[in-house]
């Protein structure tokens, strides 16, 4: 939200020197001000999802999301050796 805002020299002064400093906009340093000031928590960033390549049993070309179709036809199997 767009507001005009009246600040004390001094005020003023301080937030433009923490701007000065290069770590932080203006209007991100009234808005920090502002939140500590009401006791309001910054939202936190979040992380990025990071995926961890790791290695596996499986070979390749096997496909892990039909392994139950695959237990379910060796079971067939035995089933069927054990009736003959």
């Amino acid at each position: 939200m767009r507001t005009t805002l009246t600040l004390e020299d001094t005020v003023a002064e301080r937030l433009r020197q923490e701007a000065a400093l290069g770590r932080q906009s203006f209007k991100e340093i009234v808005n920090d001000a502002l939140r500590r000031g009401l006791g309001i928590d910054r939202p936190k960033p979040y992380a990025p999802f990071q995926v961890r390549p790791h290695s596996s049993a499986f070979r390749s070309g096997i496909d892990s999301a039909r392994l139950n179709q695959l237990v379910d036809e060796l079971e067939a199997e035995d089933f069927c050796q054990l009736k003959r």
